[in-house]
């Protein structure tokens, strides 16, 4: 959400509160891997403005009892106690294991993962270091948004929006998660399924005879998700034209 502009962002917004809309009808849970917002700031007081179509729904699905987890990713990394508190969503940086229908599942955003990508890993250090989330706290609002907002409209997603490819061309022997579910798999051979975000392509492979990598894709021109039901975990896409 947010990006490259208002009114392209307002539309997806209310995509993704169709797609909720169509899940919460049959969903035991939901999960959000990240990236949910192109840039999210919570001062003490203020968060950012708009998305109140989403944020409402997001609130609707919980006080009914479904559970909601959403995983803080590279863009949203500085989503703190808000959504929590407000929405009663739970909320995740680190990668998570968990067991649905007898089949174990590592969860994680996916950024900073695998080898390689030195230059993020020290700027994601950067960002999560709490003296600095608190010297950015003491910009006002508007300052410190439209800095968010500024560096947003440069960002690689923004210009995924402008695109007219829907689908990045990708070598999968060469992705980190790639390599990083390959590597967790040789300690942890037991898990069935390595869900990620961040890296916005639809993807799903078999890794071992009982393993799956699962990449999710993205809402900014795919509208692809994962459904888990049956024993099965497989991609969907809503509300595809082709």
């Amino acid at each position: 959400m947010g990006i490259p502009d208002h009114e392209s962002s307002l539309l997806r917004e209310k995509k993704l509160v169709r797609w909720l809309d169509m899940v919460s009808k049959d969903a035991d849970e939901i999960f959000l891997m990240g990236d949910l917002f192109d840039f999210w700031f919570e001062y003490k007081y203020v968060v950012p403005k708009g998305y109140v179509r989403l944020l409402g729904k997001l609130a609707e699905i919980t006080d009914d009892g479904i559970p909601v987890h959403m995983f803080r990713g590279n863009h949203d990394i500085w989503a703190f106690n808000y959504l929590t508190n407000e929405l009663n969503i739970k909320l995740y940086r680190n990668p998570i294991l968990r067991e649905f229908d007898g089949k174990k599942f590592f969860l994680a955003h996916g950024d900073g993962l695998g080898p390689g990508d030195n230059g993020y890993k020290f700027l994601k250090k950067v960002f999560e270091f709490k003296p600095n989330q608190w010297l950015f706290r003491w910009l006002h609002p508007d300052i410190g948004s439209r800095m968010g907002l500024y560096f947003s409209q440069k960002s690689r997603l923004a210009n995924i929006t402008k695109s007219k490819n829907n689908v990045e061309k990708v070598d999968i022997d060469n992705e980190m998660l790639f390599h990083y579910a390959h590597e967790t798999l040789s300690k942890q051979p037991d898990i069935n399924y390595f869900v990620f975000g961040h890296r916005h392509i639809p993807i799903q492979k078999n890794i071992a005879d009982n393993s799956e990598l699962i990449i999710l894709g993205d809402w900014l021109n795919i509208f692809s998700y994962g459904v888990f039901e049956n024993g099965i975990m497989r991609l969907e896409y809503f509300e595809a034209d082709h």
